[in-house]
């Protein structure tokens, strides 16, 4: 399928690896340019330039932290005329309720809610104007059902949905739209830390865990970066003009919901 996009000019934020890279290469095959944020900078140009060779796009690389207000100035003064925002940030320790406190959950906030915001202020005006934009921010299957450990995700990540479902709908009739995607369990270093923590709390080995979690999916196994991309193209694409304020779950059917 054509997604329309070809020659667009998107940011995506934390997307050196997992899946932030896995939507900036759906959207460079796509034909869209890029800029690509990260904290990491060896990591950020080996992934651009792959995507370069691999996709003959333009790719501008941008090494910051986009939780922090001197990040996302850099990454802003750098992007220029931006037509799709896909806002992505590591998310926050696991842990249980003990263990935070308020500067924990400032923290979660920053990275999760706060920094997301503070990109769409930035950057849809200048879509609204144009008549043309999209925003996918990439969120957390824990925004449907809460996971324990996750606690200071949970909060965060569902502050910033209840966000974007006020806001995508203010912004929808000029032609932009706002959606989260909610990943579940994908092969990423994200879900190595999270089995990681397992393994110390069972005494299990790595590969034990993550049998053990897959059982859990109904899908029978972790997600890739690349499906993950792939759902992440299409919402960005001219085809889903009508999709707003949406949250889309792609973890395998391991959120046992009816709606």
């Amino acid at each position: 399928m054509d997604l329309g996009i070809k020659g667009k000019r998107a940011l995506v934020c934390a997307s050196s690896k997992g899946l932030g890279l896995g939507c900036a290469e759906a959207l460079a095959e796509a034909g869209v340019d890029l800029v690509m944020n990260a904290r990491g900078g060896d990591a950020l140009e080996a992934a651009a330039e792959r995507i370069r060779q691999d996709y003959g796009v333009e790719v501008t690389t941008v090494v910051a932290d986009i939780a922090t207000e001197d990040g996302q100035k850099m990454v802003l003064d750098a992007a220029g005329q931006i037509d799709i925002l896909v806002n992505n940030a590591g998310g926050p320790p696991p842990g249980m309720w003990q263990d935070w406190d308020r500067d924990d959950f400032i923290k979660a906030l920053d990275a999760n809610m706060l920094a997301p915001i503070a990109m769409i202020k930035a950057l849809v005006p200048a879509m609204m104007d144009r008549g043309w934009g999209r925003v996918v921010n990439i969120t957390s299957q824990s925004v449907r059902a809460p996971i324990g450990v996750l606690g200071l995700s949970n909060s965060a990540r569902t502050g910033l949905t209840g966000y974007v479902a006020g806001t995508s709908r203010q912004v929808a009739g000029k032609g932009v739209t706002i959606n989260n995607l909610l990943p579940g369990i994908h092969a990423t270093d994200r879900a190595d830390a999270l089995d990681g923590a397992v393994v110390k709390q069972k005494g299990i080995t790595l590969d034990e865990a993550r049998i053990e979690r897959a059982q859990g999916i109904p899908a029978g196994r972790y997600g890739t970066r690349g499906e993950f991309g792939a759902a992440c193209a299409f919402l960005c694409s001219q085809h889903a003009g009508f999709i707003v304020g949406q949250n889309l779950l792609l973890d395998g059917g391991a959120t046992n919901l009816t709606m």
